[in-house]
């Protein structure tokens, strides 16, 4: 009995074995007219002095801060040298009274940091900004350093209006040093800023504005108020010390009207507000980059 033989492999034609046509490109490589630049903060930077300056919320919320500064502090002014006798305001200084204007426009400041940050998150918006600037970290440094110099350039336009209304206006007042100026008008809008800076930072970490909002105005009046009501003489460490150091009574240190005679003085609130500015600020950079945005 034979064996059964396999067929031998024929070879392939010629037409599946000849090489294909060549497709490469006969003139020089295409070069995009475009330039390629490597980007970096400033042009983040760039990128968010547009959103700012283009959204409403920023117009309504300085909008009203000045408002408040300047009518409230040209108001209480007015009452004042109408009213006060030069008994009334000796050794006070002219400057004193741009406080009352300046504390409750510190909480439009606040928002408006927090809706910096925040808003994008509720509106989605915060996923075409990283996919533009996949650094996370420096879309939130360029927010930063774009928020506090709007608001330390508004707060020290209107509280430097103020105070030469109010020298020109109290005139039985004490005349301010250099000092007090420099402290009334510079240090109070540093402050007012960092304030601001840190509710941005509380935006990005909490990602809701209504619940940053919220947060931040508890943390501007809720130790003042704790403190009236705190009563029982056992807690009055601690009622002294809420008082001292609530935020209303640091704004009074730059006036010169402190609102105790211990706690925070000079340029103390300053640096508090340095220290809190680096924690909280520091904490937004480090969730940032380990949260989902």
């Amino acid at each position: 009995m034979s064996t059964p033989q396999h067929p031998s492999p024929q070879a392939a034609p010629a037409w599946q074995t000849a090489p294909g046509p060549s497709y490469a490109p006969a003139g020089p490589a295409y070069t995009s007219p475009i330039p390629i630049v490597r980007t970096h903060l400033g042009h983040a930077v760039t990128s968010e002095w547009t959103k700012i300056r283009s959204v409403r919320s920023t117009m309504w919320t300085l909008g009203v801060f000045v408002l408040l500064v300047v009518g409230i502090g040209l108001l209480a002014g007015a009452v004042v040298a109408a009213n006060a006798s030069p008994s009334d305001l000796e050794g006070e200084t002219a400057l004193s009274f741009g406080f009352f204007g300046l504390l409750l426009g510190t909480m439009c400041v606040m928002t408006l940091g927090v809706l910096t940050t925040a808003s994008e998150y509720g509106t989605g918006m915060i996923r075409t900004t990283m996919v533009a600037c996949p650094s996370r970290g420096r879309v939130l440094a360029a927010k930063a350093v774009v928020f506090f110099a709007v608001a330390f350039v508004v707060t020290l336009v209107s509280s430097g209006f103020v105070a030469l209304v109010h020298v020109g206006m109290l005139g039985d007042a004490r005349q301010p040093n250099g000092e007090e100026w420099l402290k009334a008008t510079f240090g109070v809008s540093l402050y007012v800023a960092l304030l601001g800076l840190i509710s941005l930072a509380v935006g990005s970490i909490i990602r809701h504005s209504a619940g940053a909002i919220t947060i931040m105005i508890g943390v501007l009046l809720a130790p003042l108020v704790i403190a009236i009501f705190m009563f029982s003489s056992s807690l009055e460490d601690l009622r002294q010390a809420l008082f001292e150091y609530s935020i209303p009574n640091q704004l009074s240190v730059f006036y010169s009207t402190s609102l105790s005679d211990s706690g925070p003085s000079g340029w103390d609130p300053l640096w508090i507000a340095l220290g809190a500015t680096a924690v909280v600020l520091g904490a937004a950079f480090a969730l940032l980059e380990k949260r989902d945005v």
